[in-house]
């Protein structure tokens, strides 16, 4: 099979393109070694040079893995960076609903494994933030982001207090897209008003141990915001979450690494 391409980086692209969509179809078992460069170069008919940056480039995704002397092992079918591209491109309605979901099992987790310090954690954070109120009790004008950062320090203690390494792992990469919307929604006066007690009955359900007291908490804190999403786009559930006209909702965000785009916007408190 020939692979045409206009230029040296785009045949490289074209080739990382074909060996991804082999892995993804089963060509090569995950932990089986994949042909080598030669066998590639002659089925893809490219040069040795095009396999080999193209491998570089699956290498580094985290699909493949090389050990010296052995050859090129299959690590993972799927590209981690085409799931980050599949949330990037959520509506913002999915990506409030991924926010629920990691929150409200944290939190389930938490009331069932936190230790004391994890609750000191949680509290220090919610008295940082309470000094970035006025006298109103609303976040301090001017002082949206360091209001910002100690919500979400609370939320990932709140995370970190289920002792799941993968869950806080990926609740703190998805952290800085919360964090960035919730900026965005604190100028906007569509979306509700983040109530301190909220955090505080989350807190106190976490610590009663009850995993489902501490998720029916984790998911009433972010039952507003979900509303107020709703009503903005006309839609309930069942509906499309995509804004009218492709207009920018209030607290659209991009994800982390990707400053501009504007896959949705998990905000709210």
């Amino acid at each position: 099979m020939a692979l045409r391409a206009a230029g040296r980086q785009s045949l490289v692209d074209t080739v990382v393109g074909e060996l991804r969509a082999q892995l993804a179809a089963g060509e090569w078992p995950v932990g089986e070694r994949i042909p080598t460069e030669h066998a590639l170069a002659e089925q893809l008919q490219v040069g040795r040079n095009t396999v080999r940056e193209a491998v570089r480039v699956l290498v580094h995704a985290g699909m493949l893995r090389s050990r010296q002397g052995e050859g090129t092992f299959v690590v993972a079918t799927a590209d981690p960076g085409e799931i980050v591209r599949g949330v990037q491109r959520a509506d913002v309605r999915d990506v409030l609903e991924l926010r629920i979901a990691l929150e409200a099992e944290g939190a389930r987790l938490a009331a069932l494994r936190h230790q004391p310090a994890d609750l000191e954690r949680m509290r220090a954070a919610l008295a940082a933030q309470a000094a970035f109120r006025d006298s109103r009790g609303r976040p301090t004008h001017g002082q949206y982001e360091l209001y910002a950062e100690h919500d979400i320090e609370f939320h990932i203690a709140v995370v970190d207090a289920a002792h799941n390494a993968a869950l806080s792992a990926t609740y703190a990469w998805f952290s800085s897209s919360v964090r960035d919307a919730l900026v965005a929604s604190l100028h906007d006066h569509h979306m509700p008003r983040i109530h301190e007690t909220d955090h505080h009955d989350l807190v106190d359900a976490i610590a009663t141990g009850d995993p489902q007291t501490a998720e029916r908490a984790a998911r009433a804190l972010l039952a507003k915001p979900k509303r107020a999403v709703e009503a903005l786009l006309g839609t309930g559930d069942g509906g499309s979450a995509q804004p009218p006209g492709g207009a920018q909702l209030p607290g659209d965000a991009g994800l982390p690494g990707e400053a501009g785009s504007s896959p949705g916007s998990p905000s709210g408190g």
